[in-house]
């Protein structure tokens, strides 16, 4: 069951210049994670977050825009994957889990699941 929505991401290849980029032009208040490999910043009660996914097959400039925060990512994989539907292989961070999920017209999305 979806609970909320986990954070907003797009994937870069040069996240320093991208993160001056979203703080210093954009104005974005930069989160506690921010360093040169993902930065996060906090947007209300949603993170966007910035990175290179190309290790996850997300190129630079064809980011998703949506993740959702799951109970149980490995239930809602099995759950998708029984019925058809493209999903990834479970994916760790040291703050979470999660898969991506790509839709009938080739969109993707993720589901997360915090530690």
């Amino acid at each position: 069951m979806i609970k909320e929505m986990a954070f907003v991401a797009y994937s870069v290849r040069d996240v320093p210049k991208a993160r001056e980029f979203y703080r210093d032009v954009v104005g974005l208040t930069p989160s506690e994670m921010f360093g040169d490999h993902w930065a996060e910043f906090s947007v209300g009660s949603t993170t966007f977050g910035i990175g290179n996914g190309e290790p996850l097959g997300i190129m630079p400039g064809t980011s998703f825009a949506a993740t959702f925060e799951v109970d149980d990512v490995a239930a809602e994989r099995k759950r998708l994957a029984d019925r058809g539907v493209a999903v990834t292989d479970i994916n760790e961070s040291p703050m979470c889990w999660s898969v991506f999920v790509t839709d009938p017209e080739g969109n993707r999305f993720g589901l997360h699941q915090r530690k």
